[in-house]
């Protein structure tokens, strides 16, 4: 993913973040019980960790394999949560650590890039 893309997609995703999460604490806190709240709050606070790390990243030579799984982990990760905390469906739940491991290998890809 080039620099100018991982730009792009960083800010993208910590708009939808900041969005989602005003939405969450306005809308939906008398709708969802306290858990899925939380779930709620806890995928747009990875979501934003993810959308940060792009936007750093798209400003920096040579970090050309984190951008892709930090994008992807985010989507899965941050997107089972909300999914599972609006419609209940809690199976969802077992897609969710996919989308961490997909972070946690985009943020080790991008120390190791940076070694170089």
């Amino acid at each position: 993913m080039s620099g100018r893309l991982a730009l792009q997609a960083g800010a993208l995703l910590a708009a939808l973040s900041v969005a989602i999460g005003a939405f969450a604490a306005h809308a939906l806190k008398t709708r969802l019980d306290p858990a899925m709240l939380a779930n709620v709050e806890t995928a747009a606070r990875y979501q934003m960790y993810a959308a940060l790390a792009l936007m750093v990243l798209g400003t920096l030579p040579g970090q050309t394999r984190a951008p892709l799984p930090l994008l992807l982990g985010a989507i899965i990760f941050s997107g089972s949560l909300y999914l599972m905390a609006v419609t209940g469906l809690r199976w969802l739940g077992a897609i969710t650590p996919i989308g961490g491991v997909l972070l946690i290998a985009g943020f080790v890809l991008a120390a190791l890039d940076a070694r170089r």
